[in-house]
C-alpha cells in the first residue's frame, strides 16, 4: 500500500469567504492542506499572513496558484512573467512543492513566446514544480443552435501541445473543452503533478461542480493515479458560491473530500511501479 495521496482544498472553493476560511474549513473537515489561489483577496497576496494562517490551522500549503485569471492580471505586477516569479518565491517561502499556472493568453505575445523557457528556467532555479494547466475554449452562440469556438490561449488549451515537465489536470476544464480526461491524463504521463478534482456537465462554461455530480470520469482518474503510485497533490477546486449558507458550503466540501478519499484509497498493483503509471 502506498502512502496516502494528500488531498487539499483550494482557497477558491470558499469564495466569497476569504482565504482564512479555507484554512479553517480544511482543518475542521480533515483535509491534508490547502492550495492558495492568489487573486483579489488581499490576504492571498500577503505571504506572511498566509504563513500565519497555515501555522494557526495546522494546514500546510500544498500548492500556490499563480495569479493568471482575467480578474488577477494586476495582482503583484502587470507583467505576467513577474507574477509567475513571485508565485514561485511564494511557494518557496511556504514550502509548497508546486505552482499551478495557466498557459499564456494569446494577447500576451512576448510572455507567450518565452513561456516554455521561462517555466523551465524557474523550475531549475527553484526546485518548485510549475504545473501548467489544461484550459477550455470560449463558445459564443450564433443562434439557431449554432456557436463559434474561440481559443484565448496560446498555442492551445492543451498544454501537452507544447510539452512541459509538469502538468495540472483540471476536470472541470476538460468538461468545458469536451476533452477526454483519461486520454489527457495519459498524454500528460509522468508529468501529471497536480489534479484539480471537480466535475462538469459538458456545458460551455467552467462549472467546478462537486465530483460525482457531473459527467467527468472523476472516479476513474483518481483510481488511475492511486493504482500507479501518484506522488503529487489532489486539490478540490469546487464552486460553492451558490451555497445557501456557510453550513451548506461545508457540506459540499465534506462531500467532495469523501469522494476523493473513497476513490484515492487504492493499493498499487504490487511490485515496483512508475510514479503514476500513465506514460502511454
Amino acid at each position: 500500500m502506498t502512502a496516502r495521496i494528500p488531498v487539499g482544498l483550494s482557497t477558491a472553493s470558499v469564495y466569497p469567504q476569504p482565504a482564512g476560511a479555507a484554512f479553517d474549513i480544511a482543518s475542521d473537515l480533515g483535509y491534508d492542506g490547502v492550495e492558495l489561489m492568489v487573486w483579489a483577496d488581499p490576504v492571498s497576496q500577503d505571504i506572511r499572513a498566509v504563513e500565519r494562517l497555515s501555522a494557526r490551522s495546522g494546514m500546510p500549503v500544498l500548492a500556490v496558484h499563480a495569479p493568471c485569471l482575467l480578474i488577477s492580471q494586476r495582482v503583484w505586477s502587470p507583467d505576467p512573467s513577474e507574477r509567475l516569479r513571485r508565485a514561485v518565491e511564494a511557494a518557496q517561502d511556504l514550502n509548497a512543492p508546486t505552482v499551478v499556472l495557466h498557459p499564456p493568453f494569446r494577447w500576451q505575445r512576448k510572455y507567450a513566446d518565452g513561456f516554455a523557457d521561462l517555466v523551465t528556467s524557474l523550475e531549475d532555479e527553484s526546485g518548485v514544480a510549475i504545473a501548467v494547466e489544461n484550459m477550455f475554449p470560449v463558445r459564443r452562440p450564433l443562434g439557431r443552435g449554432r456557436s463559434v469556438e474561440m481559443n484565448a490561449f496560446k498555442p492551445s488549451v492543451d498544454p501537452t501541445d507544447v510539452g512541459h515537465r509538469n502538468y495540472t489536470l483540471d476536470l472541470s476544464h476538460s468538461a468545458a473543452a469536451h476533452m477526454d480526461a483519461v486520454e489527457l491524463a495519459k498524454r500528460m504521463g509522468d508529468g501529471l503533478r497536480h489534479l484539480h478534482l471537480a466535475d462538469g456537465s459538458g456545458a460551455p462554461k467552467d462549472e467546478h461542480m462537486v465530483p460525482g455530480r457531473g459527467t467527468q470520469p472523476c472516479a476513474e482518474v483518481c483510481e488511475l493515479l492511486a493504482r500507479g503510485g501518484f506522488d503529487g497533490q489532489v486539490v478540490l477546486e469546487v464552486n460553492t458560491r451558490r451555497a445557501a449558507s456557510p453550513a451548506a458550503r461545508r457540506e459540499m466540501l465534506a462531500e467532495a473530500l469523501l469522494f476523493a478519499r473513497l476513490h484515492l484509497d487504492w493499493p498499487t498493483e504490487g511490485g515496483s511501479t512508475p510514479r503514476h503509471g500513465l506514460t502511454p
